[in-house]
């Protein structure tokens, strides 16, 4: 290895920090000055070095800029899909809480997807293995694993949110699903709703197999069977939620014994389902009921105001960041479970069925 690159730490890929030197017409000391510590070179320089580095397109490379000013500073985030798509509704709610912990410890929020395909995460992993990122919290989904390599083995500390991991090695931070679902389908039973229809997350996902099991728990503990429950759905991921509602409106149609409640598992599917069965001439609550999860904002200027299963958007971005810290510092090295509960918030849409 030459001794500049021994210096700078750079892989032989791209234009390298000498590339910069020379065209800014300075010395190479002076540009890893410039991008380590800039309030040792002059504005003028520093203007120079900047141009040419954008000139050429250079990217220092993290792992050396991070031996050089200490660790990084930079948390990464990665999200299950389009951030502003289907069951994203409290995702920015609970950015919101984790911009503000992650600030007030010195740190920085970096989003690092806004999907889940191939590309999105390889560049997740080069990020990780990069040494651009000191951790990551995880929204809801499993970890990015391409070409053999996987968030797993990025060294790195992570913490899973909304999706229990914590039997895979990683802490995680979850509400209460199965409990929250199941207060809300009791409420129904006692209500007087005994015919339900369930719309549905992706078959098997962690969040779908708990909201599910809490109404064949309420069910059972009314002395009913699960036959009391249609379900709609279950091919679609929660980021296709107006969809998977739409498809559940087409389900109800088809049916000879019409529920008399429905249970969504997003706030977007019960959007989109409430809107096509008044269009159709039903009115809620006084021919059907709903219930749906999430708690997101929307719901309350809904018409009817829909009743809903509000997640505890600010104290799970809060304990996320505490784990996350906890385990930057090595101060946590088990993984832990820990759980903040959701609450029912009535509204309109829920009604005793006709007699």
């Amino acid at each position: 290895m030459s001794k500049n690159n021994d210096m700078l730490g750079e892989e032989q890929s791209g234009p390298l920090m000498a590339d910069v030197a020379r065209l800014a017409g300075v010395a190479i000391s002076t540009v890893s000055r410039a991008l380590a510590n800039p309030g040792r070179v002059n504005e003028k320089t520093r203007a120079k070095i900047d141009a040419a580095a954008r000139q050429l397109g250079y990217t220092p490379n993290a792992m050396a800029r991070g031996l050089r000013v200490g660790k990084s500073n930079v948390i990464m985030i990665i999200l299950p899909g389009s951030l502003y798509y289907g069951a994203s509704q409290v995702i920015p709610q609970v950015l919101q809480s984790i911009n503000r912990s992650l600030i007030q410890g010195g740190y920085n929020l970096m989003i690092a997807n806004l999907d889940r395909d191939e590309t999105s995460e390889r560049h997740i992993l080069d990020l990780a293995f990069g040494g651009t990122v000191r951790g990551a919290i995880i929204f809801s989904s499993k970890l990015p694993e391409v070409d053999r390599r996987s968030l797993a083995n990025a060294n790195l500390p992570i913490i899973s949110m909304l999706f229990d991991m914590s039997d895979a090695g990683l802490s995680s931070v979850v509400t209460n699903d199965r409990e929250a679902v199941r207060d809300a389908t009791a409420e129904l039973i006692r209500l007087g709703h005994r015919r339900f229809l369930y719309l549905a997350g992706p078959e098997g996902n962690y969040h779908d197999v708990e909201r599910y099991s809490g109404v064949i728990e309420a069910l059972e503990a009314a002395g009913m069977s699960g036959a009391a429950v249609v379900r709609s759905g279950g091919n679609l991921d929660y980021q296709h939620g107006f969809d998977i509602g739409l498809q559940a409106a087409e389900d109800f149609a088809a049916l000879a014994a019409k529920p008399t409640a429905v249970i969504a598992t997003s706030d977007d599917m019960a959007i989109s389902f409430m809107s096509r069965m008044q269009q159709t001439g039903l009115t809620i609550p006084a021919d059907l009921s709903i219930v749906s999860f999430d708690g997101s904002p929307v719901c309350a200027f809904c018409s009817p105001p829909l009743s809903t299963i509000e997640q505890p958007v600010e104290e799970m971005g809060q304990a996320a960041v505490a784990l996350l810290l906890a385990a930057m510092e090595q101060a946590e090295k088990e993984p832990t479970r820990t759980v903040i509960r959701s609450k029912l918030i009535l509204r309109e849409s829920m009604a005793a069925p006709k007699s």
